[in-house]
């Protein structure tokens, strides 16, 4: 993420539309259409006008790479959801080991020992047809 030294925080909504579009290399139009389809969502004015964070501009530049890539808008919409879901995925599994870890160490009763915990292995199975 770009952070600026004495900048706003990555999430502070700053940046009128205009600048996003410069700093971002994109026409404002670009930003209208992708806040439209909701691929990236600036915050907003009293009157409405669109204020773009340091996170935001991460994420519009994120989108332009993916469509320039060749991907479509829809794809680049389905691409998003799927990494967030991801994310999201990560926190839940973090949750679960360190709940997994406390009770382990409850029922031990010993909070120094480690915990055998399972190994994340990738196995691939060839499948060939009769």
């Amino acid at each position: 993420m770009t952070n600026l030294p004495g900048g706003p925080a990555p999430d502070v909504p700053v940046f009128v539309i205009s600048v996003a579009a410069e700093l971002t290399g994109l026409h404002p139009q670009t930003l209208r259409t992708y806040d439209r389809l909701g691929l990236v969502t600036p915050g907003r004015t009293g009157g409405g006008g669109r204020r773009y964070s340091l996170r935001d501009l991460d994420a519009l530049r994120v989108v332009a790479h993916l469509t320039a890539e060749g991907l479509g808008l829809e794809g680049v919409r389905r691409v998003l959801a799927l990494e967030q879901q991801v994310l999201a995925l990560r926190e839940q599994v973090a949750l679960l080991e360190s709940e997994l870890v406390a009770a382990h160490q409850a029922l031990s009763g010993t909070a120094n020992l480690p915990v055998p915990m399972p190994a994340q292995t990738s196995q691939i199975v060839l499948w060939r047809r009769g």
